[in-house]
């Protein structure tokens, strides 16, 4: 295949263009006949982002991937001008021919190979898609390959995909470590097997794997959306903060991208971002499906934008009937988003509420913005100083194991009451008031079980709620008597 013929002949087709995506296409051509790649992939990249829609410019930019060895790259291109803009551009299915033998899945080659000349068989790439035919049955041979078989790559990754989305992470997880020992280099199996260990509670080896794809393949978007996800679960704030401001740089072409950044966004709060990126793929012409509505919904409501809001959330259930009842105006955002609310908490004058402020600050994804705020410890006792070093360094001085106490009981709350919204905020001021008075009387806090659980029992009996202590005992892993005994020092430091 000669170098001219990789480039797609303009014609009449430039006509329709804008005259500045036609601008940075004429530049791209020019430059890809210099062979200059780098600056070839520029100005298409230019160009797609003015005709978003345009295949001509979409399938140009592919072919220059390919050459500069980003198969995968270049083949989700191909996968999107044929799937979104024109599936009847032949062409495409050569490419796809030629990226999958680069990347040794000589199945998937043999398949669109074929289908380029059953669908255009004297085309202008016929003699190439024959001569790679012949190839690819030679490399079978050798590797002792039956490459008329269905490829079993897309059949694994989708039958893993679907038990993934069922919660059977353990037969996931078997079938993507059989996907990445056999195809190395498929960054998709590695992103999805990370999922699968951080839904099992496998933090460590989870993060691992997403570092050996940023290694192997830096600035894999969907790989640093994760890590950005699990940092957000774990209450990293400060890889939480860098990430976010990496992934606010980034500028992706391809629809999926846009859509996971979009949704990674508005997950982790950065409601605005989130928004920005889906509401671009929405005006675009993107159809969507259950999910891309359902984040859009969530981040328009989150910015205010409740009308479009409510008019998506009808999307949301025509796709999905049983999300009805948790629209995102349904129940109030969390307590810990909120950073002025924080911050106003610490001024107050009952010194409850600067202890619960402190301790949404420690769950908080926004604790370095929280407390680098002028004034929070204008009204703090030296008791809540102290809570503060703890919250802002994660180490507790010699002398620090009550203020260690009221933390751990906390955290043993909020595993039980989260996300903190106005109806859950009631049980931790209780705690903290009781917390308060039980360090005058020189409590011990080192069952931090027991206090929660007292505390939760004597909370729900002031909201004048339906509940026994045994069920409360139970709940918690307690006997019935040690509850008891708690109940009375937590009424004792109420009274």
């Amino acid at each position: 295949m000669g170098e001219d013929s990789k480039a797609i002949k303009q014609k009449g087709q430039l006509l329709s263009f804008v005259p500045t995506g036609e601008y940075y296409f004429t530049k791209g051509i020019k430059a890809y006949h210099r062979r200059d790649l780098q600056r070839a992939h520029k100005y298409f990249s230019r160009a797609m982002q003015l005709e978003p829609g345009e295949p001509m410019i979409v399938c140009q930019l592919a072919i220059v991937l390919t050459e500069m060895g980003d198969y995968q790259q270049s083949i989700r291109l191909l996968h999107m001008i044929l799937e979104e803009m024109d599936e009847e551009m032949a062409e495409c299915q050569y490419f796809l021919a030629n990226n999958y033998a680069h990347l040794g899945l000589f199945k998937d080659a043999y398949h669109h190979a074929n289908l380029y000349l059953e669908q255009n068989r004297d085309g202008e790439f016929a003699d190439d898609a024959e001569e790679l035919l012949d190839l690819i049955m030679l490399e079978a041979e050798e590797n002792d390959e039956d490459i008329y078989e269905e490829d079993d790559l897309i059949i694994k990754q989708e039958e893993a995909r679907t038990l993934l989305e069922q919660g059977d992470f353990p037969q996931a997880i078997e079938i993507f470590e059989e996907l990445v020992k056999e195809y190395p280099e498929y960054w998709s199996a590695y992103n999805n097997l990370a999922l699968a260990y951080f839904y099992l509670g496998e933090t460590k080896v989870a993060n691992d794997i997403l570092e050996k794809v940023l290694v192997q393949n830096p600035g894999n978007l969907h790989a640093l959306c994760n890590r950005l996800v699990f940092a957000y679960y774990q209450n990293h704030a400060g890889e939480v903060k860098e990430l976010t401001e990496t992934l606010a740089k980034i500028q992706p072409l391809l629809w999926e991208q846009q859509f996971k950044l979009g949704a990674t966004l508005s997950l982790v709060g950065e409601y605005e971002l989130g928004y920005r990126w889906l509401k671009r793929l929405y005006k675009n012409g993107h159809e969507g499906d259950g999910p891309f509505y359902y984040w859009l919904s969530y981040s328009a409501f989150h910015t205010g934008r409740e009308q479009a809001a409510k008019s998506y959330w009808k999307r949301v259930l025509e796709f999905n009937p049983e999300k009805e009842g948790t629209e995102p105006w349904a129940s109030s955002p969390s307590l810990s988003d909120q950073v002025s609310s924080i911050i106003k908490k610490f001024q107050s004058e009952y010194p409850e509420e600067r202890l619960f402020a402190l301790f949404l600050a420690s769950v908080s994804n926004k604790k370095e913005e929280i407390l680098s705020a002028s004034k929070i410890t204008d009204k703090m006792s030296g008791l809540e100083k102290n809570y503060l070093h703890y919250v802002k360094s994660g180490v507790g001085k010699p002398g620090m194991e009550t203020i260690l106490g009221a933390h751990e009981t906390a955290l043993v709350l909020y595993d039980f009451h989260k996300p903190i919204d106005m109806d859950r905020e009631g049980i931790y001021l209780v705690w903290f008031a009781v917390f308060e008075e039980a360090v005058k009387e020189g409590l011990d806090f080192r069952n931090n079980r027991a206090w929660a659980a007292a505390v939760e029992f004597v909370w729900e009996k002031l909201r004048e709620g339906k509940i026994t202590k045994q069920s409360i005992a139970k709940k918690y892993g307690l006997s019935v008597s040690t509850l008891s005994k708690y109940v009375k020092m937590v009424h004792s430091c109420l009274d």
